[in-house]
């Protein structure tokens, strides 16, 4: 037991005097140390430069442009207008009914229902308004000689009115035997087939206008107040298609559960054979503002993580800029972002801002960026 306490007191000896004595520090030998690098700015697509130790950033040029702000809101397509065509007779088909899914144009037969009696109806009728004539104009010749009473013919007169009523019924009787198309469209659906017994109010078919076909939605109570009727209208539909239009109408009133308002939006006459029903990404322009088509790449976060990008500003000083983006471009020749909280023409830093930082001076002379 001595020797180890005597091997632990000596261990202990030792780090105390090894802490207590001073050590001689090395000088550095300056001659050794890397010389510092240099932050160069190339522009965009120009090759690097032929020293290997600095350091490259790229930048572009970027302008200030008009941008249309756009709310985005979720919809469907719908037909201008889809109506259900309904008998005003009783009566049975004689013809084959519209088929499913032909375009029809305004008066084109639907569906026709058999005459039956009506053409005897109305030629019994024109036959009643005939007698009514010739006794009207009897009874005002002897009321002209005095020999007729004016309670005479003032019955007479009335029997002659109701002939010609019943000819008007006989007549609207016998056109309501061919149902046909309010207006240009298509035949969705018919509802009946050769032979059947179509009752008064039964529907023949229904016929759908997609011309203008619609884009309809809701718009958030906060969004609403930017948006005006005939404002332009850019939409994707789920299949793919790109569309464009117009607003036409915005409600006044809001739906009592959702607080939204009802959109709709007519299609350029262009874009053809859209089916209802689809669902569309809908982007209403709103309001022209000032902003940055910038690279998405060139995003950065301060300190705070608020978004932002670094420019270089005057005498070569990297800057740190906070911006909001308000857009992005999907266009395959110049994709990006678009932002605002820059101001005029600004040198961007597209490519290594994260090796930079604010304050910081780059070597560039910027005769690319005027």
């Amino acid at each position: 037991m001595k020797n180890q306490h005597i091997v632990s007191a000596g261990i202990l000896i030792a780090v105390v005097l090894w802490m207590v004595i001073p050590q001689s520090a090395e000088e550095p030998d300056e001659s050794n140390m890397p010389t510092a690098s240099a932050v160069v700015a190339v522009p965009e697509g120009e090759s690097l430069g032929e020293n290997p130790g600095n350091f490259i950033v790229r930048a572009a040029r970027i302008s200030e442009q008009t941008y249309a702000e756009t709310v985005r809101v979720r919809g469907r397509t719908q037909a201008f207008r889809h109506v259900e065509v309904r008998s005003e007779q009783a009566g049975r088909i004689v013809s084959e009914p519209v088929p499913r899914g032909a375009r029809v144009s305004k008066g084109d037969l639907l569906c026709e229902i058999a005459i039956d009696d009506r053409d005897s109806n109305l030629q019994e009728a024109v036959s009643r308004q005939e007698q009514a004539e010739f006794e009207y104009a009897a009874s005002r010749d002897l009321q002209s000689r005095g020999l007729q009473s004016e309670v005479i013919v003032a019955q007479l007169k009335s029997a002659l009115e109701s002939s010609k009523a019943a000819v008007a019924r006989a007549e609207l009787a016998l056109q309501r035997t061919k149902i046909v198309a309010p207006f240009d469209g298509i035949a969705e659906t018919r509802s009946v087939e050769l032979g059947d017994l179509l009752n008064a109010g039964a529907v023949c078919a229904s016929v759908l206008d997609d011309s203008p076909m619609l884009l309809v939605g809701v718009v958030p109570e906060q969004d609403i107040g930017s948006l005006r009727v005939g404002a332009k209208v850019n939409a994707e539909l789920l299949t793919g298609q790109q569309v464009t239009g117009s607003v036409s109408y915005l409600a006044r009133a809001a739906d009592n559960i959702s607080r939204s308002y009802r959109i709709e939006v007519e299609v350029d006459p262009a874009f053809t054979d859209i089916r209802q029903g689809i669902t569309a990404e809908i982007l209403v322009n709103s309001a022209d503002i000032q902003a940055h088509l910038i690279p998405s790449s060139s995003l950065t976060l301060d300190d705070s993580g608020r978004i932002g990008v670094k420019t270089i500003g005057a005498n070569n000083m990297v800057e740190l800029h906070n911006v909001t983006i308000v857009g992005d471009n999907t266009s395959a020749i110049n994709p990006g972002v678009w932002v605002t909280g820059l101001s005029g023409n600004v040198n961007l830093i597209t490519l290594g801002q994260e090796v930079v930082f604010p304050g910081q001076q780059v070597e560039s002379n910027f005769d690319w960026s005027r």
